[in-house]
């Protein structure tokens, strides 16, 4: 099983064929709203957790309303984690000041800081990952275009997205022949890195290349055609409002130190 496999790249062009309530939503409502959504969370002070967790309603919502296995979210999450730790993780070192004690252990605010990273990590990753696998990245193109996206912008993320799965199955490949040809694979592997990189780099560029000229050889002229343009309908503007709703509501407000004062209140 290849990179393109375990990470299922491919499977977002399949998700975004789907027919739900979430996959007909416009792609201009879709990513307005999570364009929103991703600077609301990370408004948020470094230290804050308790005024984030409603967040994690959209991206949750999102996933269920589009039917998308939420394994599918998941992996793709933990292969982008490694970002967020090398982040984060030196919070916990610069920042030992003690804010509570959990029983003999002293929770300081550098491990604060470092959740709240991590969970505004998860939900806006969570949420850019449903929004691509609810409409479709070249629905998203077009959708962007229609917004005012310049156009060189759009063409250089779709294509990032194509060939992405494609460079990782050429250093895959790459990777077991080093493998395949040598007795001593670790210490060997260390001393070819560079050389593998600068080979991927040069395969990645004639690859570029080729593919540039059957493109301009069938027509490409930088512009996304879709079979059929969509437009904004009622329904739209209701998911529109409501989020935005929603998002300036839970910014304004604490929501869940609210809901659990409510429920203490309620509790006999």
């Amino acid at each position: 099983m290849g990179v393109a496999d375990w990470i299922e790249i491919g499977r977002m062009d399949e998700l975004g064929r789907m027919d739900t309530p979430a996959h007909r939503l416009d792609a201009r409502a879709k990513a307005v709203v999570t364009v929103a959504f991703i600077g609301v969370v990370m408004s948020f002070p470094r230290h804050e957790i308790s005024a984030v967790t409603p967040f994690l309603l959209y991206p949750v919502a999102l996933i269920a309303a589009g039917h998308i296995p939420a394994r599918h979210i998941l992996m793709k999450i933990l292969v982008a984690a490694p970002f967020a730790l090398v982040i984060g993780i030196f919070n916990p070192i610069m920042d030992r000041q003690p804010v509570a004690a959990i029983g003999p252990f002293v929770v300081t605010s550098g491990w604060v800081s470092f959740a709240s990273i991590m969970f505004r990590f998860v939900l806006t990753v969570g949420a850019a990952l449903a929004l691509v696998a609810c409409t479709g990245m070249y629905r998203l193109g077009a959708g962007l275009e229609q917004l005012g996206v310049p156009r060189v912008f759009v063409m250089q993320l779709l294509f990032l997205y194509r060939y992405l799965f494609v460079v990782a199955d050429e250093g895959l490949k790459m990777m077991r022949s080093v493998e395949q040809r040598s007795g001593r694979r670790r210490s060997l592997q260390l001393r070819v890195y560079g050389s593998l990189i600068g080979h991927l780099l040069l395969r990645s560029m004639d690859r570029a290349e080729r593919v540039y000229r059957a493109m301009v050889a069938r027509g490409f002229d930088g512009e996304i055609r879709v079979l059929r343009r969509s437009s904004f309908c009622w329904s739209d503007w209701a998911f529109v409002c409501g989020c935005l709703v929603f998002f300036v509501a839970a910014r304004t407000w604490n929501l869940a130190n609210g809901l659990g004062r409510l429920l203490i209140g309620i509790a006999p």
